[in-house]
Formats: structure tokens, sequence, C-alpha cells
């Protein structure tokens, strides 16, 4: 990881796309500006983690629901084969 120091008003460059400026200091808490192109995806760490951790949770199989779809479609293809509907 590079740290670095910077002074209100003082920005560093990324890639030479993204820039970051300190814009203020308050105690313990830095506001910081970004400017990047609408491409670059800008997320608070906290957030993104939660996103991450929601997709792999949603990402995970379900046993449950799949048996349950499973035999919700047999019981459509048998009633299909006999001529009725469910």
């Amino acid at each position: 990881m590079l740290v670095l120091s910077r002074k209100v008003g003082e920005s560093l460059v990324i890639d030479d796309k993204v820039q970051v400026k300190i814009v203020n200091v308050r105690g313990n808490q830095v506001r910081v500006g970004v400017e990047a192109p609408g491409s670059v995806s800008i997320v608070r760490e906290e957030l993104f983690r939660a996103i991450a951790s929601a997709n792999r949770k949603a990402a995970r199989r379900n046993d449950g629901a799949i048996s349950a779809l499973a035999s919700s479609l047999r019981v459509s293809q048998d009633a299909s084969k006999r001529g009725g509907t469910r």
C-alpha cells in the first residue's frame, strides 16, 4: 500500500484518469473529493463489502428451492400429459 501525506487542497492522480483531492480535515475525519470518468466505479469500502456479500449469498445454491421448483415442474408435466392443467 502506498501511503502519502497531503494537505487540504492537495491532490493525487491515479492512472491519468482519477484525481483524489483532500477537501477538508476536521478532527479524525477527512473529506475527500474524487473526479473520475463515468466508467470508473467509486464506492465506499463498507458499501462495496456489503454488496459483495449480498451477491455471494444470492449466488449460493439453494437446494430446497431447486427441489420445490423441480417438483412443481414434474406436477405440471404430469397434469399436461393427462390432459389437465394445474
